[in-house]
């Protein structure tokens, strides 16, 4: 489910249901805390101006004179939506292996099921080099538009090796490895946060989907145009954000605590970036720009963060996933994985499978290491006084700043429509106040209570 999908950052909290859905509170819309991220950039509703005549002539001629280079744009998002790279290594049968790994009182490896592919890939890239990208003059385009090529390439090659040792290769070239530092980083965090006991109370899929429909009023309120798109799905194992819509599997449960900071780490940055990108002339805004991934899911981590909701269960996690993805790559399969956070980290035995299975999923997946390294770079950011206005815009990486920036600059593209509403509740201006006197993931770590 693909934009590239937003990979469901929360696995660990979906649990078994144990209790009734807890109430889920919103969170008030403080218009008064501001923060410098999107403060300056994003439109506000009824306070613009509409542009004069010849301003928007110009604005329309260099929209125009790209039309070309915005047909190679709209071809490379169709391909990529074809090829759903996420879905496709997403487990069908993920309640019926655990189901069956706990029988066997978790002493045999899962089998994971995958989906047929629906398309063909030796097709899928044909088209993908029958597009003339050589002939796209402008070069922030040119550039962008090359690399995107190269990464839907690599996204089919690696679904073409599921199942084989041969996929890790592919996955370590989309997403990278784990570097010394990051290795480091995660270390740290399990030692210095204590274990958590698991939570207790739950909330189910349907009450989840219920409070993410009352999220997405929030926004329709402030945006009418705001499109409202929650399906409850039987043929999803995890939460995900899929072309502008939040899909989630009828059989999860959620932890109550988590509903909020789930909501504007989905609907608040995963569906808000897509909205915004969906507003632009370059569509592949909506899909991700080569390698946004990590900025993606390092920003939704920032929106828990801000909103008080990263908890030490949840730093906890982002970090066993980094050290779970080390593992892998030194040779470790499932059980040993599995056991490893289990013994030498005290994760919880449902947290452990979850994250077991989405790094052994496909022949080995280093994907879950992005969500720590991607709020360390964010954090790093924030730190040397960047602005992240930029990023609001649909969904691109922060090394995509200087290209965009100029295709702002030149009126290509325009400011967000939507301002992200985990930047106004109240707390975020002065958490993110914090972040500018410099911090590091452990420093997210505020006791054990929720951040």
């Amino acid at each position: 489910m693909n934009e590239r999908s937003d990979r469901p950052d929360d696995s660990a909290d979906i649990v078994n249901p144990e209790n009734l859905p807890a109430p889920v509170e919103p969170v008030e819309q403080a218009g008064a805390a501001r923060s410098d991220i999107a403060a300056a950039s994003a439109p506000r509703p009824d306070d613009s101006d509409p542009p004069a005549d010849d301003h928007a002539r110009e604005t329309s001629s260099a929209t125009e004179q790209l039309a070309p280079a915005f047909d190679i744009d709209a071809r490379l998002t169709e391909i990529e939506r074809q090829v759903n790279l996420l879905v496709n290594i997403t487990p069908l049968n993920a309640a019926e292996a655990w189901a069956d790994f706990e029988r066997s009182d978790f002493g045999t490896a899962p089998t994971l099921r995958l989906r047929p592919l629906d398309f063909d890939p030796d097709l899928a890239q044909r088209d993908l080099y029958d597009l003339e990208i050589e002939n796209v003059d402008d070069p922030a385009l040119h550039t962008l538009f090359r690399a995107k090529r190269d990464e839907i390439a690599r996204q089919i090659t690696a679904l073409e090796d599921r199942d084989t040792s041969r996929f890790l290769y592919g996955s370590l070239q989309l997403y990278g490895t784990v570097a010394p530092p990051l290795a480091a980083a995660a270390a740290e965090l399990l030692e210095t946060i204590p274990p958590q006991a698991p939570s207790t109370q739950t909330v189910t899929a349907g009450a989840f989907a219920d409070a993410a429909r009352a999220e997405f009023e929030r926004y329709r309120a402030v945006y009418p145009d705001f499109p409202v798109r929650v399906e409850v799905r039987d043929d999803i194992s995890e939460l995900m954000v899929s072309f502008g819509r939040l899909l989630i599997p009828e059989t999860a449960a959620f932890r109550a605590d988590r509903v909020e900071p789930l909501l504007h780490h989905e609907v608040g940055t995963h569906v808000v970036t897509y909205q915004n990108g969906a507003r632009q002339p370059l569509t592949l805004l909506t899909i991700g720009l080569p390698g946004y991934d990590e900025t993606q899911e390092g920003l939704a981590v920032l929106a828990e963060y801000l909103t008080g909701g990263l908890d030490p269960r949840r730093l906890r996690v982002l970090a066993a996933r980094v050290v779970a993805v080390g593992k892998m790559l030194d040779g470790a399969d499932f059980l040993d994985i599995f056991e490893s956070l289990r013994a030498d980290h005290r994760i919880p035995t449902r947290t452990a499978w979850s994250i077991a299975i989405r790094v052994v999923v496909g022949g080995g997946s280093v994907k879950d290491a992005i969500y720590l390294r991607g709020i360390t770079r964010i954090l790093d950011a924030i730190a040397e006084g960047r602005s992240l206005d930029v990023l609001l815009i649909g969904k691109l990486a922060l090394d995509h700043i200087p290209l965009v920036q100029d295709l702002l600059d030149r009126e290509v593209l325009h400011e967000p429509w939507v301002r992200p509403r985990w930047l106004d509740v109240p707390g975020a201006h002065e958490r993110l106040e914090r972040l500018r006197a410099g911090a590091t993931v452990t420093d997210l770590y505020e006791g054990d209570v929720a951040a």
